[in-house]
């Protein structure tokens, strides 16, 4: 999926992350694990949502899980176990 050339609403997100088991999001250092089954939906949102209200690239789909944002120690931790 590419945020950059279909853009996701704030509620577009929700019915794309809300089935996923885990989300990984990062917005410099700082990074953030979500479970959508018991974290609140706002709360989530917010952080995966960007300023122009859609839903911030990079965004990565893989199997269950969602990685947002960048960060490499976030892409090193998901992606090599």
């Amino acid at each position: 999926m590419s945020a950059t050339k279909q853009r996701y609403n704030a509620d577009a997100t929700w019915e794309l992350l809300k089935s996923a088991t885990r989300i990984h999001t990062a917005k410099g250092k700082k990074i953030k694990h979500w479970n959508p089954s018991e974290d609140d939906r706002s709360t989530i949102l917010s952080d995966v949502i960007g300023p122009s209200g859609n839903l911030r690239a990079p965004t990565w789909r893989i199997g269950r899980e969602f990685l947002v944002g960048f960060n490499e120690a976030l892409y090193t931790e998901v992606l090599i176990p």
